[in-house]
C-alpha cells in the first residue's frame, strides 16, 4: 500500500556533522528497542506512516519540516544499525541521488540472509518508484528512493520527489503488507498540506479505462502511435487540458514506442516495467487513449486530506496539546 504522502518545503544544506553523529546513535537504539519489544514488521509498518516518521525525525533532533529531514533520518537510520541488519532482521537499500539506483545491488548483495527471492524485492522497489513517477505525475520529479526489507520480504518504500517551480518536495510512503495492486489506488491514505492541480494520475480507479487503452495502444505498430501524435498536435486542444501536445516529440518517443511493441505488455503495470518507459511516453498514450477511444486519466491530486496549518510565511504551526484547566470559581 502507499501509505502517505506529505510535503515539505526545499530547503538545501546537510544536517551539521555532530548533529547527525547524534542522530546515528538514537536512531539504532530506538530501532533497537522498537524490534526487540515488537517486531520486524511492526518497525515497517510505523515507517511507512508519514506521521509517525516525520514525529521520529523530530525525536531525533531533526526538528526542521523541511525536505531535509526525509533524506537525513533515512540516512541516519541505515548507517546507525550497519552491522546489526542479521541480528534486527532489517536491511536498508538506496538513498539520495547516486545512492537510490544503487538499490537493486544492495539488496542482491543480502540475497545470502534472505529466505524471500531478492527479484521480488527489486520489483517492489523499482515499481513503487515507477508509480510515484511516471503513473502519478504530479509534479514531483524522485531523487530519494529509501527501501527497507526483511530477511522474509517484508518491504517497506520512502521516497521524495522535487518540484523546483514551487520549491517544495513531496514524501511517498509505501508498505509491501497487504498491497493487492501497484498501479490500482494502491494507497490506504494520502495526506498532506498541499494540493497540485496539473496532475495527471493513472493510478486513480476512474483512470481504469485510460490504463487499459495506454496498455493496448503500446501493442500496436510505433509508426501508427507517432501519425497519431502528430495528428493530435495540429488539434487545438484546451488550455486547461493537463497534458499539452506541445511537449511530447513522437519521434523521439518511437523508438520507447517500438520497444514496447516488441515486448507486448498485457497490461499497464507491465508497461510500467519497460525500461525506458517514462513520463511522457506514459502522457503520450494516455493523450492518444483519450483522442481515439474517449477514456480519461484522473487530472485530481490524490492527496485529499490535510493534516498541517501554515501562515502567509508558509512555515507549518506547531501545535501543542494542553491541557483544560477548569476557570477559578469567583
Amino acid at each position: 500500500m502507499r501509505t502517505g504522502l506529505a510535503n515539505l518545503p526545499l530547503h538545501h544544506g546537510k544536517a551539521p556533522p555532530w548533529l547527525f553523529q547524534l542522530m546515528k546513535s538514537l536512531s539504532r537504539e530506538i530501532s533497537l528497542f522498537i524490534i526487540s519489544d515488537q517486531s520486524p514488521q511492526e518497525y515497517l509498518r510505523r515507517l511507512s506512516d508519514p506521521h509517525w516518521f516525520q514525529a521520529f525525525g523530530c525525536v531525533l533532533g531533526f526538528d526542521w519540516h523541511s525536505s531535509g529531514l526525509t533524506t537525513t533520518v533515512c540516512g541516519a537510520l541505515k548507517e546507525g544499525i550497519k552491522g546489526l541488519e542479521e541480528e534486527l532482521d532489517l536491511y536498508v537499500a538506496g538513498g539520495k541521488g547516486a545512492a537510490s539506483r544503487k538499490t537493486p545491488l544492495e539488496i542482491e548483495a543480502q540475497a545470502a540472509h534472505l529466505q524471500a527471492n531478492p527479484s521480488d524485492l527489486i520489483y517492489a522497489s523499482r515499481m513503487a518508484a515507477k508509480v510515484d513517477s511516471n503513473a502519478l505525475q504530479d509534479g514531483y520529479q524522485l531523487y530519494h528512493h529509501c527501501f527497507f526489507f526483511t530477511s522474509g520480504g517484508d518491504w517497506a518504500v520512502i521516497q521524495q520527489g522535487m518540484n523546483e517551480t514551487t520549491r517544495y518536495a513531496r514524501r511517498y510512503h509505501w508498505l509491501g503488507e497487504g498491497l493487492r495492486d501497484f498501479v490500482c489506488e494502491p494507497q490506504s491514505a494520502i495526506c498532506c498540506d498541499r494540493q497540485e492541480k496539473a496532475v495527471v494520475d493513472l493510478t486513480a480507479s476512474e483512470s481504469e479505462g485510460a490504463r487499459g487503452a495506454t496498455a493496448a495502444l503500446s501493442r500496436e505498430k510505433p509508426e501508427i502511435l507517432v501519425e497519431e501524435l502528430k495528428r493530435i498536435q495540429s488539434l487545438d486542444l484546451p488550455s486547461r487540458h493537463p497534458i499539452s501536445a506541445q511537449d511530447i516529440h513522437p519521434e523521439r518517443l518511437q523508438e520507447i514506442f517500438l520497444k514496447a511493441y516488441e515486448l507486448q505488455p498485457q497490461g499497464f503495470e507491465e508497461l510500467l516495467g519497460v525500461a525506458g518507459v517514462g513520463p511522457k511516453t506514459i502522457r503520450a498514450l494516455a493523450l492518444i487513449a483519450e483522442v481515439l477511444y474517449g477514456v480519461s486519466p484522473s487530472f485530481r491530486d490524490p492527496a485529499r486530506f490535510s493534516f498541517a496549518h501554515g501562515g502567509k510565511d508558509a512555515i507549518p504551526i506547531r501545535w501543542i496539546a494542553k491541557p483544560i484547566v477548569p476557570p477559578l470559581s469567583s
